[in-house]
């Protein structure tokens, strides 16, 4: 295979994980088909099974690839940060839902099938170690810096994100909290964690 064939099979590969991680949003983990996968790419089911071998690799694969984007959003805010207060306001705005929520859809979908998918289950357990790696990184540096107060920076960030978790089930599953109401309560509960006046997380 020459360097040009090999190139169109990444793309080929990058643009079936993108349109999957699109039906994923509106269909669901469990109930997507590699026919749909087709479908929305005018391919045949053949051609999606060459560079998947199976619907769990390609769904794993796709959610993979979705969890590394978001990961990789996360840590261009963090870079974008000015300083450690700014820093934590833009990782906490970022992890909680915004905007349509697609990624929170497909997080709480796949949470529902980690529970008998393996594979399923280490993505996101990676997703979440890195997640707390990178709040706890903030935390620290803030404390380091003065700007925070927080004698068990690991615990705080396992408060918080239990926290997060839980608020926005509630709000994009139950629908008993508001977005705002969630903003307002992660802040609130974030900033007794670092000893920080609440409105400079608002």
């Amino acid at each position: 295979m020459t360097r040009r064939d090999r190139r169109a099979v990444e793309v080929r590969r990058e643009e079936m994980l993108a349109a999957t991680t699109q039906l994923l949003d509106r269909i669901g983990l469990a109930a997507i088909r590699v026919a749909d996968v087709a479908t929305e790419l005018g391919v045949s089911p053949g051609l999606v099974f060459y560079h998947f071998g199976s619907k769990d690799a390609l769904v794993a694969e796709a959610f993979g690839y979705a969890v590394d984007r978001d990961l990789d959003r996360l840590d261009r805010a963090v870079d974008r940060g000015k300083d450690p207060v700014d820093r934590l306001r833009r990782v906490l705005q970022l992890y909680g839902p915004t905007g349509s929520a697609t990624g929170w859809r497909l997080w709480i979908d796949a949470w529902a099938l980690a529970q008998r998918e393996p594979t399923i289950r280490a993505v996101l357990r990676r997703m979440d170690r890195r997640w707390c790696a990178v709040l706890q990184g903030v935390v620290e540096d803030g404390v380091d810096d003065g700007a925070f107060r927080c004698a068990d920076p690991e615990r705080t960030v396992a408060k918080v994100s239990a926290l997060l978790d839980g608020l926005s089930v509630a709000t994009l599953v139950y629908r008993s909290v508001s977005r705002r109401e969630l903003r307002q309560w992660v802040a609130e509960a974030v900033a007794r964690e670092v000893d920080l006046d609440v409105a400079a997380l608002v």
